[in-house]
């Protein structure tokens, strides 16, 4: 290019310039938005704000359904009895007893799935974020969690039962609480690792520079965290407690209270499904109490861990 091809671009540009600075968006920068934008920006953001409202009362109107048929049908049967006592001889043919034996039993599957949950996803978790950081392996896992998380229940008591005939156990409470822990852990993990990730990201740059080691990283989230490490613990002891098809194969059913690890315990969920199965009204409304007894224990977590992730994160560093 030479010297006159050059004048002729600097003059090009140079007009160029002069036009932009002297047109009306450049002298009037904020320039008044004209009325029918306006209007039509107040009906976009009245249509949507209607619409969440419509589907919030919507997601309210259903669970009230459920909690009122429920309370409904079970409320007449539901007694002292039912709640402390094992199920009689007769009792799926209307007679005495209750579903002690139910209620100990799924506690304790809960208890024990989650038990194991906590002890591999909150290592995982802290190797995450204070060692792995951003790589590709933790991506990795991170989606495998996401897809554990969405397999049916139903697979992982298929597995848990393929596991049990190899190992040559039968149908126990240990083989309910390790197939049960499947389903529990990618909810306890990802729950955790969502907590962890929105730890300060200046906390982190200061332990740092302060010459913390890894470890003592590790530590320092588990500390920051322990408010929403609290809250997933319920959340997954609540998932724990409701699910039924992960312990159907690998838990087995039995109407005596639990005494052994290596022997079968009944479940509130499947005590429901055997109760509703029988053609007596009388052991349908059992049923039906049964379930609102599920229902309330699942309530009280989920009100539980909304307030403990409400009082204990008051001392949490922002």
């Amino acid at each position: 290019m030479n010297e006159r091809e050059i004048e002729k671009l600097g003059d090009w540009r140079l007009e160029t310039t002069q036009q932009n600075l002297q047109s009306p968006i450049a002298q009037s920068p904020n320039r008044p938005i004209s009325s029918s934008r306006l209007k039509r920006r107040h009906w976009e953001e009245t249509l949507f704000v209607g619409l969440m409202r419509l589907c919030v009362i919507g997601a309210a109107a259903v669970l009230g359904m459920i909690l009122a048929v429920i309370f409904w049908r079970g409320i007449g049967a539901l007694s002292v009895e039912m709640i402390t006592q094992p199920p009689q001889g007769s009792f799926y043919l209307g007679g005495g007893g209750g579903i002690a034996n139910a209620i100990a039993g799924s506690l304790l599957l809960a208890l024990g799935a989650t038990a194991v949950a906590i002890c591999l996803a909150v290592p995982l978790v802290l190797y995450l974020h204070a060692y792995a950081g951003r790589s590709r392996f933790a991506d990795w896992l991170r989606l495998t969690l996401d897809i554990m998380w969405g397999i049916p229940s139903i697979v992982y008591g298929a597995f848990g039962f393929s596991l049990m005939i190899f190992l040559g156990l039968r149908a126990s409470l240990l083989a309910g609480v390790i197939a049960l822990s499947f389903v529990v852990l990618p909810i306890l993990a990802r729950t955790f690792d969502e907590v962890v990730s929105m730890a300060p990201q200046q906390l982190r740059e200061t332990g740092f520079a302060l010459g913390t080691t890894r470890l003592e990283m590790a530590w320092l989230l588990l500390r920051q965290s322990l408010p929403g490490l609290f809250t997933a613990i319920l959340l997954a002891f609540g998932r724990g407690i409701g699910d039924a098809a992960s312990v159907l194969f690998t838990a087995g059913y039995t109407d005596n209270m639990p005494s052994s690890i290596f022997l079968p315990v009944a479940s509130l969920p499947l005590a429901v499904f055997f109760q509703l199965g029988t053609p007596f009204p009388s052991v349908q409304e059992r049923a039906y109490a049964s379930a609102l007894v599920l229902t309330v224990i699942i309530l009280v977590i989920s009100l539980v861990a909304h307030l403990s992730m409400r009082r204990l994160g008051k001392h949490v560093v922002r």
